[in-house]
């Protein structure tokens, strides 16, 4: 493998790190602007793992906003990132599937350190990606709870 191939694919990595970053906090800034900003224009999301719906990114931030409208503060930790590049008219990392898994404390309260937890699950994440004049951008994110226990108030 030549340098040049091996720093594309640094490059290729680190752009997919951001794009799932930026994802992960926009859902919990609860930038919605920003969250479709990230998806191609037919971009779609599913959430049915999670007991929640899918479709084009529009209509899931709107079910998002409305989901954690009642937990101001959370947070999404992505870890254990598995990249793979993939290839598409023959240039190596237009096309990318990230799978991560995540964990996702959430609290009622609010953002003044006196939130409380009440809702702690976790599950997997995986995004497709493409590489777009603007970017990387999200053609697909499917998401999948593996496991959830309320912590704080029986109605979590």
């Amino acid at each position: 493998m030549t340098q040049r191939v091996e720093l594309a694919t640094v490059r290729d990595r680190l752009d997919l790190d951001g794009l799932v970053t930026d994802y992960a906090v926009a859902v919990d800034d609860g930038d919605w602007a920003a969250y479709r900003r990230l998806f191609t224009p037919d971009g779609r999301a599913g959430h049915r793992g999670t007991g929640g719906v899918e479709g084009d990114a529009g209509a899931v931030a709107a079910w998002l906003a409305d989901r954690f409208s009642g937990f101001p503060v959370r947070q999404h930790l992505f870890v254990n990132r598995r990249v793979r590049l993939g290839t598409w008219e023959r240039d190596t990392g237009d096309t990318a599937e990230v799978r991560t898994d995540y964990v996702s404390p959430a609290c009622r309260g609010g953002g003044d350190g006196t939130a409380v937890l009440d809702l702690l699950s976790g599950g997997r994440c995986a995004f497709t990606a493409v590489r777009t004049p603007d970017g990387r951008r999200l053609s697909r994110v499917v998401v999948r709870e593996t496991w959830r226990r309320p912590t704080g108030t029986a109605d979590g």
